[in-house]
């Protein structure tokens, strides 16, 4: 299985951002796409996540509003769209696949495979 996301770079704060993330290997549709950051010197973190049957949507508090995840199964891959980037989103964004229980998905240990990270920086 390979994860491969893409479409970091450098946004100015209020622009936007699509992050994509490609993947290979596996049932794509069944399975949970995450999105988790890691910022400098802090813990990685729960961003958002799109279940593969029915497309239940979640997301952290503090992307509510601004970030949306999405899925195309056809393609095997999962976006996050971001947008009123603010300079505390700047981290390394890593994609992540799994099928975890409800209660878990929001849990870094709920998923089986990462890709690799891009880094999103937001100047201010």
């Amino acid at each position: 299985v390979q994860l491969q996301a893409s479409g970091g770079g450098l946004v100015q704060a209020g622009g936007s951002l699509r992050l994509s993330c490609a993947a290979s290997g596996l049932g794509f549709s069944a399975y949970t796409i995450a999105w988790f950051h890691q910022a400098p010197g802090k813990e990685r973190e729960f961003v958002a996540s799109i279940r593969g049957s029915g497309g239940a949507t979640f997301y952290a508090d503090s992307v509510k509003g601004r970030f949306a995840i999405s899925r195309d199964n056809a393609k095997n891959t999962g976006y996050l769209q971001m947008n009123s980037l603010k300079f505390e989103d700047t981290a390394v964004y890593y994609c992540a696949t799994g099928r975890p229980i409800l209660s878990n998905i929001r849990n870094a240990d709920g998923y089986w495979y990462w890709g690799q990270g891009t880094l999103v920086t937001v100047s201010s």
